[in-house]
């Protein structure tokens, strides 16, 4: 009996240094397109946090290919937490050449100064909303979002403003008004998420970019082009084969 009673105690005591020792990780939802810089910031997420990642099919182009490529990095990654879901409005509303094939996707030298045909109405609302919800049932504290700013298509929802905007509405509609959406590579360069992606190990070998195929990518839009630049200036081969070599 004595022994026992020893056994409990001790065991008590080694519990409570484990608990010092290994806190656990607070949860984080993160936004997984299967993309390169989203799998950049899914990498940081789940080093920082026991991470649930999120994907939203819309009818695109690439929409089998990209879910493909999430499973993979969640795979990859280690996050257990999966969730899929079809958005539906976005394919009906159209507007995009992503959405919409009576619109084509641009060569990204014919991609001009203003917004491009490529970008999705408003896209990103509905994606973080997804997320929001998501991270309100599950107690997470972060919603994770690769949006990027320079060296980018110019889409007016990865811009700063606009999440600030938007943790403003997250903090008055949901529950506790604690939840925040984090943006941790809207001000780096493309060769600098790279980098960076090289550091934490981010499986870039497994991510899809391009905006019109699913075999290989195309090599000619805008979203090609400004992959290989990226992997170029940072000095590394990009993992990826392309059908036709990006004119830089």
């Amino acid at each position: 009996m004595h022994a026992l009673g020893f056994f409990n105690q001790q065991s008590t005591i080694n519990n409570q240094q484990l608990s010092l020792t290994t806190p656990s990780k607070s949860r984080a939802v993160v936004l997984l397109s299967g993309g390169m810089d989203s799998c950049v910031c899914a990498a940081l997420a789940a080093r920082d946090h026991d991470a649930a990642a999120v994907h939203i099919s819309y009818g695109q182009r690439t929409e089998e290919r990209e879910r493909r490529s999430f499973l993979a990095i969640c795979e990859r990654l280690n996050i257990r937490d999966k969730l899929v879901v079809r958005n539906e409005a976005l394919g009906a509303i159209g507007g995009s050449a992503l959405t919409d094939g009576s619109i084509a996707v641009p060569r990204a030298e014919a991609v001009g100064h203003g917004i491009p045909v490529t970008y999705v109405p408003f896209r990103n609302a509905h994606f973080l909303a997804v997320a929001v919800s998501w991270a309100e049932v599950l107690g997470g504290k972060k919603v994770y979002i690769g949006a990027v700013e320079p060296d980018s298509s110019g889409y007016p929802d990865c811009r700063p403003s606009y999440y600030s905007a938007f943790n403003s509405v997250v903090k008055a509609g949901t529950k506790e008004g604690d939840i925040e959406v984090v943006t941790p590579l809207i001000a780096m360069r493309k060769v600098e998420i790279v980098r960076l992606g090289l550091e934490l190990g981010a499986p870039f070998d497994l991510t899809w970019s391009c905006y019109s195929r699913e075999d290989q990518a195309c090599g000619l839009c805008d979203s090609c082009v400004l992959r290989w630049r990226a992997f170029e200036a940072a000095g590394v081969r990009d993992p990826i084969s392309y059908a036709a070599r990006p004119n830089c």
